[in-house]
């Protein structure tokens, strides 16, 4: 099935299973998958697409700032062309340039900053924390549908990897609010006057987050 926004077509994925509702989701292929029941017509999908215009737009649009930033090269909220210079011997920043011997040095430097950067900045949102809170271990991947994870059974705090792309001040919003589980697991009124304790700029860095 296809559906056309603004002049352009667009793939509809119909997913049929026995639930009762049913959900639209723009994925990074940006085709739009409808999951519904068995009896759901085509033409009942094509007036939920229609109702649902604007949130379809905007989960189009979610997608294609992911693809873009995963095509180009963003390190601390900044974005970086990449130039291959095989005699030079370790990376060099140079204006809106890095220069590197190649792609896998640049690589190895970047999975470096990023251990690097999240251990400073992680000593430095704990010790902020006036609450008894662990020192957390710290573990780092790449996670498609979140940014911060705290595990309390083994006191850890994982962050996504893709969080090197964005500025020092989203980096520390997630560390606060996974820091902050500590106290309270939950997304309670008392969990976000937490944050709030020491971030206060966390709703707008939030918003900013949810449209990465």
């Amino acid at each position: 099935m296809e559906y056309i926004i603004d002049g352009k077509k667009y793939q509809v994925i119909i997913v049929k299973k026995n639930n009762k509702n049913t959900y639209i989701r723009v994925k990074e292929d940006l085709n739009i998958y409808v999951t519904t029941n068995y009896f759901t017509t085509k033409k009942y999908i094509k007036k939920l697409l229609d109702d649902n215009l604007e949130s379809i737009k905007r989960m189009l649009s979610i997608q294609r700032k992911k693809k873009e930033k995963q095509e180009r090269f963003y390190y601390l909220g900044k974005e970086y062309d990449i130039i291959v210079v095989p005699t030079i011997d370790k990376i060099t920043i140079e204006g809106n340039s890095i220069l590197t011997k190649s792609n896998d040095q640049l690589n190895r430097w970047y999975k470096k900053q990023i251990k690097i950067l999240f251990k400073e900045r992680l000593d430095y949102n704990y010790h902020l924390f006036e609450e008894k809170i662990p020192y957390p271990i710290l573990k780092i991947r790449t996670m498609k549908t979140r940014w911060g994870v705290c595990n309390k059974r083994d006191n850890s705090v994982t962050l996504n990897t893709n969080l090197i792309k964005e500025t020092i001040d989203k980096l520390d919003y997630v560390i606060i609010h996974e820091l902050a589980h500590f106290v309270h697991f939950d997304h309670s009124k008392d969990f976000w006057n937490l944050v709030s304790k020491y971030c206060k700029e966390y709703k707008q860095i939030r918003k900013e987050l949810k449209d990465w």
